[in-house]
């Protein structure tokens, strides 16, 4: 404990004694940290939603359109390896989880300041090796690296490997900081179950990085090693077993999925009770079901699977699994509605996109029941209702929540409000134009139609040129949201430290907060989500 706060000591120390760039460059504040790492993961997400514009684009009709097949194969793959890698996994724990969690605690920053710099410089390193990849020979095996094809391609297969082998590094460092920040540095008086249930999220999303991505590390090692010396581990050739990657490579992945989706659901708990004015339905039960959500996603990688040759024992043991994991999931999304229930609800920005999630997730979490029965998923595996499903619990999940945080803790951040106006219709727009664009391709799925193909029958035209038309609107929403948030930084008005009128630490501060984050060790007088006994008044 004391070399925790020696630790943080000196990096404030350090801190103020520089200043400009170096400022920036050097910092071992969490809050400037967590700012990098926004920047830099709204980067990797514009350019991942370009090859997505792109891809759009060219399955507006069959045949060629503005790329030839072996250029849509690396496009599909970057945007994939980009969203998954870059953007999406780092997304909400690294940079809403750097800036909150020492606020949403008391602490004055994490336990290991020096390790959260280094964390943020790994994922930097990762993503030159990522952006080297791209420019030198662009990799077209898809997101999962599958073998034999990625022990064969001429791609830059190694480059892309190692900048994911990297990036997992950064993963695990900063999974490491918040269980220690968690355990060490809580406020006197805020025990654990006085801990805000975003807190609870990045705490089973941390374990979740650092028991996991270790695997991943391990098997996209062993990929590199048998590219380079040919030794003979996944590809048949050589005597390897590719199947043996995907096991590997599953192990890992689903877990990550709830390293993705797991502190998006630890906002919307913020979000739903924030602004429904009432206390949190169930407290209990959505802090345990994160954990819970945690240990089961370990289990369950071999649906994945179900056509790979495994088992029918195996099948249905991983199955069952499948439909258990949606317990823990239904717990957050009842306990959720049932706090909206009869409460003073407030549609601001934020809690448009809350409600926007449970009705996205609800519909990528029951698609996910579907491919989780055998029958049904040999009918639609390998077919655009996995991705529509994906896209519904990452995007719909995981994107939808990291947008309604970046709204409700903005002010915090920056200090200054944002346009309501169009923040409103940016989210509309968004709502809108993913659900045209990714609804269709339920349906697309449905008739036959298999995903990743470059070229497709005529019968699914008008249905491809619909979705294609939905992701315009969506890129439309978002291109809103860049002008009005830039604008915002530039000439957004002054706010008051609580302008939503929350319960939790952060909005005792100042906005933004100082560089200690609190002028003296808060004093835990109530729960994060008493709103039965405690008003508050917002501070605009």
């Amino acid at each position: 404990m004391k070399d925790v706060k020696m630790d943080i000591t000196a990096g404030r120390n350090y801190l103020n004694e520089t200043k400009g760039w170096k400022s920036w460059a050097f910092t071992l504040d969490h809050k400037r940290i967590g700012i990098l790492y926004l920047a830099s993961i709204t980067v990797a997400f514009f350019l991942g939603g370009i090859f997505a514009m792109l891809i759009r684009l060219e399955l507006m009709h069959p045949g060629r359109d503005i790329m030839g097949p072996d250029t849509y194969n690396q496009i599909f793959t970057l945007h994939g390896a980009v969203m998954i890698f870059l953007f999406i996994i780092p997304g909400i724990p690294a940079a809403l989880g750097n800036f909150t969690l020492p606020l949403l605690i008391g602490a004055k920053d994490v336990a290991f300041p020096r390790l959260n710099l280094t964390s943020y410089y790994i994922y930097v390193v990762g993503a030159i090796f990522g952006i080297y990849s791209m420019v030198t020979g662009a990799i077209d095996t898809g997101w999962t690296f599958y073998t034999p094809y990625s022990t064969q391609t001429s791609t830059g297969v190694v480059s892309m490997t190692l900048a994911a082998f990297i990036l997992g590094f950064s993963s695990i460092f900063t999974g490491l900081n918040f269980i220690v920040t968690i355990h060490k540095l809580r406020a006197p008086g805020m025990t654990w179950f006085k801990m805000p249930l975003f807190v609870w999220a990045l705490y089973a999303t941390a374990i979740i990085q650092v028991v996991a991505t270790p695997v991943l590390g391990i098997t996209l090692l062993l990929l590199i090693l048998e590219r380079v010396f040919s030794i003979g581990i996944f590809d048949p050739a050589m005597g390897g077993d590719p199947v043996l990657f995907q096991h590997f490579f599953w192990f890992y992945s689903h877990p990550a999925v709830y390293i993705m989706i797991l502190p998006g659901m630890g906002i919307i708990s913020e979000l739903i009770s924030v602004f429904s004015h009432k206390k949190i339905f169930g407290y209990n039960a959505i802090a345990f079901s994160s954990l819970g959500i945690a240990f089961i996603s370990f289990l369950v990688w071999g649906h994945h699977m179900f056509v790979s040759g495994q088992s029918e024992l195996a099948g249905m043991i991983f199955s069952f699994l499948t439909f258990l994991v949606g317990i823990p999931s239904g717990i957050k999304i009842f306990n959720w509605l049932a706090t909206m229930y009869k409460g003073s609800i407030s549609f601001e920005t934020p809690m448009l996109y809350a409600l926007s999630f449970l009705f996205l997730f609800t519909i990528g979490g029951l698609t996910g029941m579907f491919l989780g029965a055998m029958a049904t998923d040999v009918h639609l595996h390998d077919t655009y209702f996995v991705v529509a499903h994906f896209h519904y619990v990452m995007m719909g999940g995981t994107v939808m929540a990291f947008l309604g945080g970046i709204h409700y803790w903005w002010p915090k951040m920056f200090g200054k409000t944002y346009n309501y106006f169009w923040s409103v219709v940016a989210a509309i727009l968004i709502f809108i134009g993913f659900n045209m664009t990714f609804f269709t391709q339920f349906i697309l799925g449905s008739k036959g139609m298999p995903r990743r193909y470059y070229n497709y029958l005529d019968q699914y035209q008008p249905l491809h040129a619909f979705s294609s038309v939905g992701s315009w609107v969506l890129g439309l929403g978002f291109l809103i949201m860049a002008v009005y948030l830039i604008h915002s930084l530039l000439k957004g008005k002054p706010v008051g430290n609580n302008p939503w009128g929350g319960l939790t630490l952060e909005w005792t501060t100042s906005s933004p907060p100082p560089t200690e984050n609190f002028s003296e060790t808060p004093k835990i007088l109530h729960g994060p989500y008493d709103y039965d006994k405690i008003a508050v008044e917002p501070s605009i």
